[in-house]
């Protein structure tokens, strides 16, 4: 029987972006493509924000406009209907990603290295250097 996906809450002001609200912040570095790299390992995503009405649709906006979709937003999916009345606010899922985590906010390159450890030496593909034109053209002489 295949696994169900894994299923992460993550938090948006302070922690997809700076902590700007109600404006929208600055994106956090590699925040975006971390999650959008998650999707791609099979996790579900989904938006967990004090954001309603619509300052929520401003964030999934500037979220889907760099191509990151959610699977629900403020719910644990999306045919969820939230009923203060019959159900809390809490939601199921098996990581919440957020600014106010017990022990501090760890920044997204140690949370890939967490949830996705076989994404080896994530931080390295950004920070690589790429060789000059004329090392690749030396290196090829020297090869052959």
């Amino acid at each position: 029987m295949p696994r169900r996906p894994r299923t992460i809450a993550v938090d948006f002001d302070g922690t997809i972006v700076e902590n700007k609200f109600p404006d929208i912040g600055r994106e956090k570095l590699f925040a975006i493509e971390a999650l959008k790299t998650l999707q791609k390992k099979n996790f579900r995503i989904i938006l967990w924000t004090v954001r309603h009405g619509k300052k929520l649709e401003e964030a999934v906006e500037f979220c889907r406009e760099r191509g990151l979709e959610f699977y629900a937003v403020n719910s644990s999916h999306p045919e969820e209907e939230f009923d203060p009345e019959r159900s809390s606010r809490k939601i199921d899922v098996d990581v919440f990603i957020d600014d106010r985590n017990v022990g501090g906010y760890l920044e997204w390159g140690e949370i890939m290295e967490w949830l996705a450890p076989d994404e080896e030496n994530y931080l390295d593909r950004y920070y690589r250097k790429k060789d000059s034109f004329l090392h690749r053209f030396f290196s090829y002489f020297r090869s052959n």
